[in-house]
C-alpha cells in the first residue's frame, strides 16, 4: 500500500492534515538548493546525517574498480519511464522486441521491454483496491460469524490460524473504516470553508498577526474558518502567503488530500474486488503467473516514479536531484502497489520475475498488518536468496515497534525468532535531518528486526508528468539503502547480500542519542563511503578462495 503519513495540525472537532507519505509538496523556486540533496551529505564533515555519496565513488574508485552495472528492481506503483530525470538510467529488456505483440524471449511475458504489471490485464489496469483486511473480513466473515452458530464453532476450531487473521483484521477493518470516512468528511469541510478563510483575511497576507487581528466569528462557519487559519499561520508553507497565494495553495492540498482518501469508500468495502474484471485471472491460484501487461506506469505513478529517482534519478536541465546509484544503476519497473493494499500473489511473482529478468536488487516500499498468502511470499524471498538477491523493504510509516504489530511481507515468521529466516532481506527505518529527532517520528523501529535507518524526510526526487516532489517516508529511505547497495554491487560484484547487509549494519553512523541507538540492528544511519570501506576491507578480494571464506566469516558474524 502507499502508506498515508499524516502531519497533523490538531483542531477542535477536527484534525487537519497536509503531509503524508505520497504527499505532494511541490518545490518553491526560493528553497535552498542545498535542500534537495541532503541526504547525500558527509555526516564526517558537515554533521548531517546524509550517506555520504560522492565520497563512496571516490572511494571504491581510488581503488581502481570498474562498476558493472546492477538492476534494480522497483516493485511498487509503476514508474514514468520517460521521465526525463529517469529515462537513461531505465532498463531495457535486450531480448524482447518492442511492441510486436510477441514474446521474444520466451518469458511468460509479451513486449516486456522495460519490466511487467501484475495489476493490470488486457482490461487495463487496477488503481483503486481493497485494503488486506478488507479482503479478509469479506472472505472470512461468513466462514466464522455465519448465520450458522455451530458451524461457525466447527469452523473456528478447525482453522486457528484463519480465525486469528480474521479477528486481527476485522478489528483494524472496524477501526480504519470509521476512520477513512472521518477523514473524508473532514477534508471535505475544511475544502468548503476556504472562501470563509480568505473572507476572514480580507486580502491581507496570511499572517500571525493579521490573524490575531480578526474579530472573532459568529457564523459557524467561520469560526471553523478562523481556527484553521489560527493553526496554518504558523507554518512555513502558508504564513507569510498573499491571501490569493493562500488559497490557490490550500485548494490543492485539499484536493489533494480528498484525492488520497476519496478512494477509502472502495478500500474498505466489502463488496468491491476489481480484480477479476480488470486482470482476469484466478486470484485463488497461487501457482498462476502469466497474467497482466507492459504498462510500466499505470494510472498513478507518483509513489514508484519519486523512488525510482531516489535511486537512480539523473541530473537534467536546471534540476540538480541525482540518486544514489546514479552512475551505475538501471530500473526496472515491475508494478506490484495499487492505491491500496498490494496482494501476496502479486508480490511472489513481481519478486520472481525481477529475479529471472536480473534484477540484483529489488526495492520493496509497501506493507501491510495481515498476509493471507505470506507462505508463497516467503517462498519467493527464499528464491531470491538463491540466487543471490537482496530485497530491500520498507519498515513502515505507523511509528510502531514491528515486533509489536508486524509489517508484511516480514523475514521473521515468528517474532520470538532470533534470527529472520533468509538472509537476504534488509528492513529500513527513515531518517531526519535534524540530529535532536534523527528518528522520523512516523518510522517504524526494532532492534532486531529493523537493519538500518537511512534520510526518509523531506526527500526530493522525480514525480510523474516530469515534474519533482519533496516526499517522505520508509518509502523513500528504502531506496536510499537500496542504491546503497546497487554501488557496493557495482564495484564488487562477488558481494552475496548477507555481506552487503552487514557491510550496511556494521558502518552506520551512530547517535548521541541512546535511545536512537536502540530503534535498529545499526543503531545507526547508513554511509555508503564506510560500507564500501568496510565491504572492501573485509570481503573483496578478486581470488574465489578468499571470497568463500570471507562469505563464511560474514554469515557467522550475521547469526553472531
Amino acid at each position: 500500500m502507499k502508506k498515508v503519513l499524516l502531519a497533523a495540525v490538531f483542531l477542535t472537532g477536527f484534525s487537519f492534515t497536509f503531509a503524508q507519505e505520497s504527499q505532494t509538496q511541490k518545490l518553491d523556486p526560493k528553497q535552498d538548493k542545498d535542500l534537495m540533496t541532503w541526504y547525500h551529505k558527509d555526516f564526517a564533515t558537515t554533521k548531517v546525517y546524509g550517506v555520504d555519496t560522492e565520497n563512496a565513488y571516490k572511494y571504491l574508485e581510488s581503488k581502481g574498480l570498474k562498476p558493472k552495472t546492477v538492476l534494480v528492481g522497483v516493485l511498487d506503483s509503476g514508474v514514468q519511464v520517460d521521465h526525463p530525470g529517469l529515462i537513461k538510467n531505465i532498463w531495457t529488456n535486450p531480448n524482447e522486441v518492442p511492441n510486436n505483440g510477441k514474446d521474444d524471449d520466451g518469458n511468460g511475458y509479451v513486449d516486456d521491454i522495460h519490466g511487467w504489471n501484475f495489476i493490470g490485464g488486457k482490461n487495463g489496469d487496477i488503481d483503486v483496491d481493497n485494503m488486506e483486511v478488507t479482503r479478509v473480513v469479506a472472505k472470512y466473515k461468513p466462514v466464522f460469524e455465519g448465520d450458522d452458530s455451530v458451524k461457525n464453532k466447527a469452523n473456528q476450531s478447525k482453522m486457528p490460524e484463519e480465525f486469528a487473521m480474521y479477528m486481527k483484521s476485522k478489528e483494524i477493518y472496524t477501526a480504519k473504516s470509521i476512520e477513512a470516512k472521518q477523514g473524508f468528511q473532514m477534508y471535505t469541510t475544511i475544502n468548503d470553508i476556504i472562501p470563509n478563510m480568505v473572507k476572514l483575511l480580507g486580502g491581507k497576507p496570511l499572517t500571525p498577526e493579521n490573524v490575531a487581528a480578526i474579530k472573532t466569528p459568529t457564523d459557524q462557519k467561520d469560526a471553523m474558518a478562523m481556527q484553521v487559519l489560527n493553526q496554518v499561520a504558523q507554518s512555513p508553507e502558508f504564513k507569510g502567503k498573499s491571501s490569493a497565494e493562500f488559497e490557490k495553495t490550500m485548494r490543492e492540498q485539499m484536493k489533494e488530500a480528498l484525492d488520497e482518501v476519496g478512494p477509502s469508500a472502495k478500500q474498505y468495502d466489502l463488496n468491491y474486488d476489481p480484480r477479476k474484471e480488470i486482470v482476469g485471472d484466478n486470484y485463488d491460484n497461487y501457482t498462476e503467473k502469466n497474467y497482466g501487461n507492459n504498462h510500466y506506469e499505470g494510472p498513478d505513478a507518483m509513489h514508484g516514479t519519486h523512488v525510482a529517482g531516489i535511486i537512480a534519478g539523473l541530473p537534467q536541465g536546471k534540476e540538480i536531484q541525482y540518486g544514489v546509484a546514479s552512475k551505475v544503476a538501471k530500473i526496472m519497473s515491475v508494478r506490484t502497489v495499487p492505491n491500496g493494499d498490494e496482494r501476496d500473489k502479486d508480490v511472489a511473482n513481481a519478486i520472481r520475475y525481477a529475479v529471472d529478468n536480473g534484477a540484483k536488487v529489488l526495492n520493496m516500499s509497501f506493507g501491510k498488518p495481515v498476509s493471507p498468502g505470506k507462505n508463497v511470499v516467503w517462498d519467493a524471498f527464499k528464491y531470491a536468496q538463491d540466487k543471490g538477491v537482496l530485497l530491500v523493504k520498507a519498515a513502515g510509516n505507523e511509528n510502531e515497534d514491528v515486533a509489536e504489530h508486524l509489517a508484511y511481507p516480514t523475514n521473521f515468521k515468528n517474532v520470538t525468532d532470533e534470527a529472520p529466516f533468509v538472509n537476504n532481506v534488509l528492513v529500513v527505518g527513515a531518517s531526519t535531518n535534524q540530529n535532536s529527532a534523527l528518528r522520523a517520528g512516523f518510522s517504524n523501529y526494532n532492534k532486531k528486526m529493523v537493519n538500518v535507518f537511512a534520510p526518509g524526510e523531506q526527500i526530493y526526487s522525480t514525480v510523474p508528468k516530469n515534474e519533482y516532489r519533496y516526499l517522505q517516508g520508509t518509502s523513500m529511505a528504502s531506496p536510499v539503502v537500496a542504491g546503497a547497495a546497487a554501488v557496493l554491487l557495482a564495484y564488487m560484484p562477488n558481494l552475496k547480500p548477507d555481506q552487503i547487509i552487514e557491510a550496511l549494519v556494521k558502518s552506520s553512523n551512530p547517535n548521541t542519542d541512546n535511545e536512537f541507538g536502540n530503534f535498529s540492528q545499526a543503531g545507526g544511519v547508513i554511509d555508503v563511503k564506510k560500507a564500501a570501506e568496510y565491504a572492501y576491507t573485509n570481503f573483496y578480494n578478486g581470488k574465489s578462495s578468499n571470497v568463500k571464506k570471507n562469505v563464511k566469516s560474514s554469515k557467522k558474524s550475521v547469526k553472531n
